[in-house]
């Protein structure tokens, strides 16, 4: 992994919004005090007349954001996941999501991997909180040059918007060359035996237990799911029918996020059997984030050890 380049993907969303601001008049970003963690300080520096900092009262925040969106503004809301998801849900959901407004809602620092802040902060729900609004995008990008193409889709599209960004530095996997289509899986390897589907860190995990696997003989699929909602059904479908079971990995709650998302496609449409690999219901604890992901089994070898313990 030396020769890998490692980047956080807050990191990126800063960058692309700085990119994205030279381009759209009309972006304007807001944060919660926290300008330097979420990196759209980069974006103040450029254009520090778009950049407002509603301090710390992210609630207030998202219903400025909406209030700026019915002025044909691109308004990025950004704060850690817990408190954008997580403080300021009822403001999303009311304000920005029911009047179905044209609000970028762009959280770091999510999951276990925000370390040694602890599960105070480590947003595991933010996910399935954000699914459960009506017409409202999530997407969860697995590196630096999706986060980018990440922030220029939100901005393209037209309405609410999710996009989840970690804090942790993670190996960028896709080339300058790699088209982002918004909800629409991507196949990272074909395989046969059995379909390891994963999302944001996880899809570099998941393509080392394939290679682990593919030592042993067995042969993996792997798809990236960057857009948790909508989802690609059609590539999960295929997936169903042409493998014998599905692996999921994220670095989320089992509960309402990639896992919730894969089986409800499958129970409709191709029953067959899919195993989590997930924070399994519980909080997260105050560690070193590389550390944190193993103690929860948020690495390849635990994926590896579920398809494993479940092909036949």
């Amino acid at each position: 992994m030396a020769d890998v380049k490692m980047v956080a993907t807050r990191e990126s969303y800063g960058n692309a919004l700085a990119e994205l601001g030279k381009i759209n008049p009309d972006v304007v970003v807001l944060d919660a005090d926290l300008a330097g963690a979420t990196k759209t300080g980069v974006f103040k520096k450029v254009f520090p007349e778009r950049h407002f900092d509603c301090g710390i009262a992210e609630c207030n925040m998202m219903g400025i954001a909406a209030g700026l969106s019915t002025t044909g503004k691109i308004p990025f809301a950004s704060s850690f996941a817990m408190f954008a998801a997580g403080r300021a849900f009822e403001q999303i959901r009311n304000s920005i999501g029911y009047p179905h407004l044209n609000v970028k809602i762009c959280a770091t620092h999510a999951g276990i991997s925000v370390g040694e802040d602890g599960a105070s902060h480590q947003c595991n729900e933010d996910i399935a909180l954000m699914r459960s609004i009506p017409g409202m995008v999530v997407i969860n990008p697995c590196d630096d040059v999706e986060a980018r193409a990440a922030v220029f889709a939100a901005a393209e599209h037209v309405g609410p918007v999710y996009v989840r960004f970690g804090r942790l530095a993670v190996p960028v996997i896709n080339d300058e060359n790699y088209k982002f289509e918004l909800g629409k899986g991507v196949t990272m390897r074909e395989g046969k035996d059995v379909t390891i589907i994963a999302t944001g860190l996880m899809v570099s995990r998941a393509l080392d237990a394939a290679s682990q696997l593919a030592a042993e003989g067995i042969d993996a699929r792997v798809i990236n799911i960057h857009t948790i909602k909508p989802i690609d059904k059609d590539i999960i479908v295929k997936a169903a029918k042409e493998t014998s079971f599905i692996v999921t990995a994220e670095e989320h709650s089992v509960i309402g996020g990639l896992y919730s998302a894969v089986t409800e496609v499958v129970a409709q449409e191709a029953p067959c059997k899919v195993v989590p690999v997930a924070v399994m219901d519980t909080f997260g604890k105050s560690g070193p984030a590389k550390e944190l992901l193993d103690v929860f089994g948020l690495n390849a070898a635990n994926v590896v050890a579920k398809v494993k313990e479940n092909i036949k």
